[in-house]
């Protein structure tokens, strides 16, 4: 007798296996609830799932749970219909794309794209962690500094919101520092080193101006001496007939020009060429000498002081040249004097140590001059003139080899003396450039890469003053009006009596880039939530980026906040009231 439920268990197997074989035929197979919405079966796509069970898989571009078409996802899975987004699966679909910068039907956050890492998520219905998304819609912002998460405009965390540590309050590198490990103390960059990080913008190892980065490793603009120059974007100069949008002196974004030199949204940017600044800040290179006063030091390993210092007194025109002689290759002045009587200088070596590095620890012959980098300031006065004007011009005191101690450099007058200077700047010719210098001792102005100023020699301050026009020709410094020059002044100290240095320079106009973020102003500008001036965030407050930080109608529920619901509005009688509390009918 065969028992009745192992009979039962055969019948059902059999019936089951003509179900699947008569839909494996017609390729159709039956989901576990029979109802298939009033139409078709749909079709299977493989053992993973099928359309219409509210799981996306296999080539399904949606899942809503049905089949049917017009809702946003098609009857069979293949596609998302226009104006429709369809996340997450198995939720109905509803109009509005993520992507097009607007937050709408259950989006959280719309930032113009749909792909994450940049504070909305792929799908619009995540704000991901440590960022801050307009409730309309638009560009995340950071959320908070201090936070450990790098997020919009931020390029460090180093752990704390003080300023001059190499992150500032809003977490921004500072520069002259890098800050490469979350939560850790920021450390000092080296210019010089090779090696470009932090904020610098290039690092070529050397001390040299002229040559694409300067000594402060910042880009330089890159010229010929027939004024054509090459756009370099982060060189603090926009050249005529580029496509620079802006330039703002570095390759930094997210502070109003990108490091594409194109326009950022959320500031304002001036032209710097129609609303002079009140000072120009240049960059100077020092050499420092021993004079040759200086007796050798065989303990330290330092040879006599070197022979063009402290060693002649006399005012000396023609050292690199007549007029209008062109700069050397290196983009240095070129020794003049070979073969010829000097009251100053003593050969072609050892002028041509007077611009260069010439350092080197093991080597005694090499310790000859240390090289100090600054940033002088010059200040504007009347017009678009600008100028260094100073009667003690001592910027190597307790520095270069008098830093390192009395054994390597006495000072005179309390002073440091026996030193060089060069510095550069790169202007555009409109024909109305006067450039005056008074100083002592040696001075050489070259302009268009030709002398244009001789003061050579050792002597008291004396003056001299060019006005560019009236020297412009072909077989002179060989201007074009409108295209970019560079202008460049080499100095010596080398007499141990005053130091002078006065440069002037008037409508020496470059076009560059100054930008500000319209975010603080207390104005709500374009693309702005809110501007309360301060912006500082919390709950309900205006917060970083000028968006709305977090509050009722957010579509988050803050339950730090006490909100035991948010529906994405401020509205009451939908069942979540306008303070984010449950209402009951």
């Amino acid at each position: 007798m065969v028992n009745t439920s192992i009979r039962s268990r055969f019948v059902g197997l059999a019936l089951a296996s003509l179900v699947l074989s008569l839909t494996a035929c017609s390729g159709v197979v039956e989901p576990p609830d029979p109802d298939c919405d009033g139409g078709s079966c749909p079709v299977d796509p493989g053992p993973i799932g099928w359309c219409g069970d509210g799981q996306r898989t296999g080539n399904e571009a949606c899942d809503d749970g049905n089949t049917v078409s017009g809702d946003g996802c098609a009857a069979d899975c293949g596609a998302v219909e226009p104006g429709y987004s369809c996340e997450p699966p198995g939720s109905a679909c509803f109009l509005g794309v993520c992507g097009n910068g607007k937050v709408e039907g259950r989006e959280v956050c719309d930032d113009r794209n749909s792909t994450g890492g940049d504070g909305c998520s792929a799908n619009c219905m995540t704000v991901e962690d440590g960022w801050n998304c307009p409730l309309s819609g638009g560009r995340c912002q950071a959320a908070r500094c201090g936070d450990g998460i790098i997020a919009g405009d931020e390029e460090c965390e180093d752990g704390n919101t003080k300023a001059e540590d190499g992150c500032n309050t809003v977490c921004r590198l500072e520069a002259g520092y890098k800050c490469d490990t979350i939560g850790e103390p920021c450390t000092k960059t080296k210019c010089g080193d090779k090696i470009r990080e932090g904020t610098e913008q290039c690092d070529d190892g050397n001390n040299d101006m002229g040559d694409g980065c300067s000594p402060l490793c910042v880009r330089e603009p890159n010229c010929n001496r027939e004024g054509i120059c090459q756009a370099v974007c982060g060189d603090g100069v926009i050249l005529p007939g580029t496509n620079e949008e802006c330039d703002d002196g570095n390759t930094r974004s997210n502070d109003g020009c990108s490091s594409e030199c194109k326009y950022e949204e959320g500031f304002m940017c001036d032209v710097i060429k129609s609303t002079p600044p009140d000072k120009l800040e240049l960059p100077f290179v020092f050499r420092d000498f021993r004079g040759y006063n200086h007796d050798p030091v065989p303990s330290l390993g330092l040879p006599k002081g070197h022979i063009d210092f402290e060693n002649g007194n006399d005012s000396e025109k023609g050292i690199v040249g007549p007029l209008y002689s062109p700069l050397g290759s290196d983009g240095k002045p070129v020794y003049a004097k070979e073969g010829k009587t000097s009251a100053t200088t003593h050969g072609k070596a050892a002028f041509e140590q007077w611009y260069q590095d010439v350092y080197q620890e093991d080597d005694p012959n090499k310790k000859v001059n240390k090289t100090v980098v600054k940033t002088l300031p010059l200040l504007k006065k009347s017009g678009d003139t600008y100028e260094l004007d100073d009667s003690e011009f001592f910027e190597l005191d307790g520095l270069g080899w008098v830093a390192l101690g009395p054994d390597y450099e006495r000072t005179t007058n309390k002073h440091n003396f026996s030193f060089t200077s060069e510095v550069r700047y790169w202007f555009e010719y409109k024909e109305t450039e006067v450039l005056s210098f008074r100083g002592d001792d040696d001075v050489f102005v070259y302009i268009n890469g030709r002398l244009a100023l001789d003061l050579g020699g050792v002597h008291n301050p004396e003056s001299g003053i060019i006005t560019l026009k009236n020297v412009a020709g072909k077989d002179q410094l060989n201007l074009v009006k409108g295209r970019i020059y560079e202008a460049v002044v080499f100095q010596a100290e080398r007499h141990t009596t005053g130091s002078n240095y006065q440069l002037t320079l008037s409508n020496f106009d470059t076009t560059r880039t100054e930008c500000r973020p319209t975010c603080g102003n207390s104005t709500i500008d374009d693309g702005e939530e809110c501007d309360d001036g301060v912006n500082a965030g919390g709950y309900g407050k205006c917060a970083r980026g000028c968006v709305w930080g977090p509050r009722c109608g957010d579509k988050v529920v803050q339950s730090d906040q006490g909100e035991k619901c948010d529906d994405g509005n401020t509205k009451r009688g939908d069942g979540c009231s306008d303070i984010c509390k449950v209402e009951y009918n």
